[in-house]
């Protein structure tokens, strides 16, 4: 048993131990999963109401200003999932 007990006692040296290691984020990433769906359903939103525009022949600036709101939420999204999913951790950055 006093081999056990030391074999526990490394484990904290070696790595994170259950109760010593980062939280746990599945709770963070389901926040940033609700926003990504919320900015893609904006954008596809304003996608069908250029098109609706431009089948009831809307005025151009009407259908340029949605055109460029669909374009800052596809960058906006994009912008999330880099700053979040592929972004590096800050505990991976320091020794």
């Amino acid at each position: 048993m006093d081999e056990a007990s030391s074999q526990s006692g490394r484990t904290g040296s070696v790595g994170h131990s259950a109760t010593e290691g980062p939280p746990v984020d599945e709770p963070h990433f389901a926040e940033i999963d609700v926003t990504m769906l919320y900015i893609e359903e904006a954008r596809a939103r304003s996608e069908r109401a250029v098109a609706t525009l431009r089948s009831a022949g809307a005025e151009a600036h009407l259908i340029e200003a949605l055109e460029r709101s669909q374009q800052e939420l596809s960058l906006t999204g994009k912008r999330l999932r880099q700053g979040t999913f592929f972004a590096v951790p800050s505990a991976q950055t320091t020794l």
